[in-house]
């Protein structure tokens, strides 16, 4: 491994995966079944499982926990002390290791600060998950969620900035900081030319 930073006080168990570039912070635990790819950024605190798969360029900020069956594609941020969990419906005194459903989130998704991703949803391309928002169901590509239970409230650029269109309905709108042009259908955002 070339450019790997990984800070004296973190451990990082045998057989676990780690790509060239990236850097891996004060008391982190990375459990040996990870496979995290290149460019990453791992803050204080952060715990990965076993059965993780984290794509390249996404950045984990402190106090992250990223259990088993989560996969977090490229280019996602992850806010300090957000929430993932594996079990619908836990129990101390039950095992439901074998029930643990998966979580994915989908390239350049956003998780903001302290909100919660409950397991067995997908979270869309782009999509901007607000801080404090607890998302229970799937979220939609470029989609701005918001609130407990978390809704959508609008729709956001790949550059992370909020557009200038309805929920739903028709619409099409550039991006003021890229050259980037989207299309409202329905329900659903699509970028139509870059």
């Amino acid at each position: 491994m070339t450019d790997l930073f990984i800070h004296a006080s973190s451990i990082i168990d045998s057989g676990a995966q780690i790509g060239d570039g990236s850097r891996v912070w004060h008391f982190v635990h990375i459990c040996s079944g990870a496979k995290i790819g290149k460019k990453c950024s791992l803050g204080q605190n952060v715990f990965i499982g076993n059965k993780v798969t984290i794509g390249n360029n996404c950045k984990i900020q402190n106090n992250v926990s990223v259990y088993d069956n989560v996969t977090l594609e490229d280019d996602v941020f992850c806010g300090p002390s957000m929430v993932f969990t594996n079990v619908y419906n836990p129990r101390s005194a039950i095992e439901r290791k074998a029930e643990y459903r998966d979580t994915l989130v989908k390239q350049g998704a956003t998780l903001g600060a302290n909100c919660t991703i409950v397991c067995g949803v997908t979270i869309g391309r782009y999509a901007f998950v607000g801080a404090g928002a607890v998302i229970n169901k799937d979220v939609p590509d470029y989609a701005l969620m918001v609130g407990v239970p978390a809704k959508q409230v609008g729709w956001m650029s790949e550059f992370g900035e909020k557009l200038d269109l309805p929920v739903t309905g028709e619409g099409l709108v550039s991006c003021p900081h890229q050259n980037i042009t989207y299309q409202l259908k329905g329900n659903r955002l699509i970028k139509v030319a870059d």
